[in-house]
């Protein structure tokens, strides 16, 4: 967790210079990691750890939680039975809305070269190649486009959806 604060005071510490914005860091840090997209993950898990553990510390200070405490159950069944099952929510919602944030983010690296080279295929990459066909094959640029706005938005609804079923303030209706 100390190595997280550490990343979040570099990158998000109001006195640090503001020499890169938060996005230009994400992207160096994962060009620097070898040019593989499964990299770019590496910038946000800070993000999902500062999350997860407020969780975790929230569900465990519930009184439900001093109560298993109290029985003698043991601290592993209370952390996978009751502290797990009911701080992950929010992580898997979270997941699934950033998806979409980096799609468009391996796209564009992709577009301006920083991503996927030739014989891999990547839509930022078709559509950077279909360029110079736009006027007489506006196809070449527009399907994969519009692959990429369909399947980030796509990730953002599932997201968003999820958040609406997990709910717990959520009411059922019969």
């Amino acid at each position: 967790m100390h190595v997280a604060d550490l990343i979040f005071t570099l990158l998000l510490h109001r006195d640090t210079p503001r020499v890169l914005p938060l996005g230009v860091a994400q992207v160096l840090i994962a060009l620097l990691a070898d040019r593989r997209h499964h990299n770019l993950a590496l910038t946000w898990w800070p993000w999902y750890t500062r999350l997860i553990r407020g969780q975790a510390a929230s569900v465990a200070g519930r009184p439900y939680i001093d109560s298993c405490r109290a029985l003698g159950i043991s601290r592993r069944q209370i952390i996978f039975r009751h502290i797990l099952p009911n701080s992950i929510t929010p992580l898997i919602i979270q997941v699934s809305l950033d998806v979409g944030g980096v799609i468009l983010t391996v796209s564009a690296l992709s577009f301006l070269g920083l991503g996927a080279q030739d014989p891999t295929p990547d839509w930022g990459l078709m559509v950077a190649e279909g360029q110079d066909y736009f006027l007489t094959s506006w196809w070449v640029v527009t399907f994969p486009g519009i692959a990429i706005l369909v399947t980030a938005f796509a990730f953002t609804l599932l997201g968003d959806g999820l958040r609406d079923l997990m709910d717990p303030k959520r009411i059922f209706l019969r």
